[in-house]
């Protein structure tokens, strides 16, 4: 049977999403994911150019951030660096895009969507006053901790404990934020 353009770019990336999930990006190849979907791996590369782009295509990733209007507006900032740290934590896949948007612009779009269609939102909802710069900046102290955390593993901050992350940046993200 044979597929149409959509439907085997569709079949590839929901083989790349649980090929990635299992094996974590480096593990996993161009040749597994074409094995996956049954498909050979010149047509992944046709469709997707190289495996950092189709990752980046197939990172579907949800910051999952909680319903925030309940929280004292005072205690905002340091739930949301609580929260980002638990979902840094909890799964690769994030730290794998942040890794790969350093590098590859497809990443990179990637990254800045999940920002823009989860983050933004939020913080315009709790302060609709300059809203982009200050999802920008809360962006910037999630990021950079991530980076430094997960990526460059920076011992200092590597050391703090969840406690201590969200005691230090809890009140710089609560100053963008107000």
């Amino acid at each position: 049977m044979r597929r149409s353009s959509a439907e085997t770019k569709a079949v590839i990336l929901a083989a790349a999403r649980e090929r990635f999930a299992e094996s974590g990006f480096e593990r996993a190849t161009i040749r597994a994911i074409a094995a996956d979907a049954d498909i050979d791996p010149s047509m992944v590369m046709r469709y997707f150019g190289n495996k950092d782009q189709l990752f980046a295509a197939a990172a579907d990733f949800d910051l999952a951030i909680p319903d925030l209007s309940g929280v004292d507006s005072g205690d905002v900032g340091a739930r949301l660096v609580k929260h980002f740290v638990d979902r840094w934590e909890r799964d690769e896949i994030m730290v794998v895009l942040l890794r790969s948007s350093t590098t590859n612009a497809d990443a990179a779009q990637r990254m800045q969507a999940i920002f823009a269609t989860q983050l933004l939102p939020v913080i315009a909802e709790i302060n609709p006053k300059e809203p982009l710069r200050r999802a920008g900046l809360v962006a910037t102290q999630m990021l950079g901790l991530a980076l430094c955390r997960y990526v460059l593993k920076l011992p200092p901050v590597v050391e703090m404990s969840r406690e201590e992350v969200v005691s230090w940046l809890g009140p710089t993200v609560q100053r963008y934020i107000d």
